[in-house]
């Protein structure tokens, strides 16, 4: 009986999370993390252009945005029909999320569907009372109308987001910047993927050290606007240069680093991975934001990773000047 009724509250203590992806590009994370296989979350895709949702096979629910508005046409780069098409399936997204404690948002901003649509599902999230990360790629410096667009967007998301983490394609360079240019962008998705599926999992299943739900809202609820760095370290100093790498190269500008509200840390090794390493990382990141008030981690074992350690910092509450037009 006392089994029975501690299986009855593991099974309702888990979180459900749901992934959204709006948007051509939103999709096209979502089919990243579909391909990957993601444990512990279910993924919806969804789109006004019928041909691009209907590659999206592996997601869990495809939803057709504005079938009578689009006609399955797409929304032609207009955020206002983005989110007007996306109001015609208010009451099937609601639907889908109802009981969800966490949803991971992910669009890329500077055109139609994503762009209109994003804020829109962001309300229905708030209604249902999950807890909103919103993931968004913004267009490149030279591309300044389609900025600017974005830039709107983010703010309205963050009117009913959490934490809206901002993906500067701009500082992809950094990252991948000898790489063609449609291979560069796949490494955003990649980087957005590899997030909401490393976060989702290690909230949800067994990991080395686990995310706890309540502290993943502490350190994200009303968080604003986030950074992610990513940075990976082999040989002697892995650690070191993860954590180097992962702080030099935000992927979004950050105008001061050591103001950050709150740090996410998620570390990824080999089965050689040691609990000391997991400890100095956080050690090093905390040493970069000294002010920050709320700190989590999760580790997690990643058999194909043996000899090399993953550092991926999300700095939340961040004051960034692409938010004052630079």
């Amino acid at each position: 009986m006392v089994n029975e009724k501690l299986a009855e509250l593991v099974k309702t203590s888990k979180p459900s999370v749901a992934v959204v992806g709006l948007g051509g590009a939103g999709c096209n994370i979502t089919t990243w993390i579909a391909e990957k296989g993601m444990a512990g979350g279910k993924i919806i895709a969804a789109n006004t252009d019928v041909n691009h949702l209907s590659t999206m096979s592996k997601a869990d629910k495809l939803i057709l945005l504005g079938e009578k508005l689009c006609k399955g046409h797409g929304c032609g780069g207009y955020p206002e029909m983005g989110a007007q098409a996306t109001k015609e399936n208010i009451a099937e997204i609601k639907t889908e999320l109802e009981g969800t404690n966490l949803v991971f948002l992910v669009a890329g901003l500077g055109g139609g569907t994503g762009t209109g649509a994003i804020p829109v599902v962001a309300e229905v999230t708030r209604e249902v009372g999950a807890l909103t990360i919103a993931c968004v790629t913004i267009p490149f410096k030279i591309d300044q109308f389609r900025r600017e667009k974005a830039r709107e967007a983010i703010q309205a998301l963050t009117e009913s987001c959490d934490s809206t983490i901002v993906i500067d394609n701009s500082k992809l360079r950094e990252v991948a910047g000898n790489l063609p240019l449609k291979e560069a962008l796949a490494v955003a998705n990649a980087l957005v993927g590899a997030f909401v599926k490393n976060i989702t999992e290690t909230i949800t299943q067994p990991s080395l050290i686990n995310l706890d739900y309540a502290d993943l809202r502490a350190v994200m609820e009303r968080g604003g606007i986030s950074s992610i760095g990513i940075g990976e370290g082999d040989g002697e100093e892995r650690v070191t240069k993860a954590v180097s790498q992962a702080l030099a190269v935000p992927l979004l500008d950050i105008s001061d680093m050591s103001a950050t509200y709150g740090v996410l840390i998620h570390i990824v090794g080999g089965e050689d991975m040691t609990l000391e390493e997991v400890a100095v990382t956080g050690e090093l990141i905390m040493d970069k934001v000294p002010n920050t008030k709320r700190v989590i981690w999760g580790a997690k074992v990643d058999d194909q990773l043996t000899g090399r350690v993953r550092v991926m910092a999300v700095l939340t509450g961040v004051k960034s000047p692409f938010m004052d037009g630079q």
